[in-house]
């Protein structure tokens, strides 16, 4: 019988969607695999691009994880899968919106659960903390996480906070003022193939039944731990605010317009000033924090690893 893999799927810019595909290629050239795409749709839709103040009116919801509603999904009780692959994007330090409704529908509680599942991240940079939260609710859901591929933007920590803004905002993802343009490079997005190799290899063997990583030895996930302490205390800042902004209105409120724009002027004000001299001041305590910084390492970067001694194999 044929290996069986779902893929439910929310994409804004295509970017996502590319990579994917990208993944999925070699499986679709076998014919040993079914492969499923499931489109999250959410009931009122997200626009790319975002206007500035439906982007900020996002984030209340994206933190507190309160999932919008969507579009029932085309699923049935007697689906059964093979292998689950996710991809999400990154909302405000949380998992997407679209797919926190996904991990709370019902019907993919259902044929998650017992699963295999390999999620895949394409964002800015700061990602650990939203796969916590996707982590624990596939942990509740009773699905097992063999797999964890992240692809991040090709710029660095401080052009990406211009040019993925002025991507989500304008809809132009080209190199601008001298920085590189946004998004993950198209080398890295082609060199995803990689993991589709793998996993038709793996799922061959039928190696998804047992509890060992698919995708080790591949470079799929470089963790940088030194970024921890900018996304817990956004996370704190993002939780804090949000609440409030909730408490004033819903969502698209005008009541929330006024606390939307106090609070992106606070956020420049701790991007300007807190970020760097949090950066600076790890950057000069590194040899006393080497253990520690590897142990988050070591740890984000599991199940799947930094390593690389199968890339000849996969490349």
């Amino acid at each position: 019988m044929k290996k069986r893999i779902l893929v439910p799927l929310y994409s804004q810019s295509g970017q996502l969607t590319r990579i994917t595909e990208q993944i999925l290629a070699p499986l679709q050239e076998n014919g040993e695999f079914e492969i499923t795409f499931l489109p999250i749709e959410p009931i009122k839709p997200y626009p790319f691009p975002w206007s500035f103040f439906r982007f900020l009116d996002a984030f209340p919801e994206s933190i507190g994880q309160i999932a919008p509603q969507i579009k029932p999904l085309a699923l049935k009780d007697s689906d059964q899968f093979d292998l689950i692959l996710l991809p999400y994007q990154i909302w405000f330090l949380a998992p997407s919106l679209p797919v926190q409704a996904l991990l709370q529908d019902p019907s993919f509680k259902r044929v998650a659960q017992g699963k295999p599942v390999v999620t895949l991240i394409a964002c800015r940079n700061m990602w650990h903390l939203a796969q916590e939260k996707v982590k624990a609710s596939l942990k509740t859901i009773g699905a097992r996480l063999l797999d964890n591929v992240v692809l991040t933007d090709q710029g660095g920590t401080f052009a990406t906070f211009i040019t993925v803004p002025r991507w989500l905002l304008t809809g132009k993802s080209d190199a601008f003022m001298g920085l590189p343009a946004a998004g993950v490079h198209p080398d890295e997005i082609r060199r995803a193939r990689r993991f589709g190799l793998a996993l038709r290899d793996a799922l061959l063997q039928d190696k998804e039944k047992g509890d060992q990583s698919l995708l080790y030895g591949l470079g799929a996930v470089k963790a940088d731990p030194t970024l921890l302490v900018s996304e817990r205390a956004g996370t704190r800042s993002f939780t804090v605010w949000g609440k409030l902004v909730r408490a004033v209105g819903k969502p698209g409120a005008f009541a929330r317009m006024p606390v939307l724009v106090l609070y992106v002027t606070f956020l420049l004000a701790i991007i300007a000033t807190v970020v760097p001299a949090s950066l600076t001041l790890q950057f000069l305590l590194r040899p006393f924090l080497r253990n520690k910084l590897a142990a988050a390492k070591q740890y984000f970067e599991a199940p799947s690893g930094s390593g690389s001694e199968r890339l000849a194999q996969y490349e």
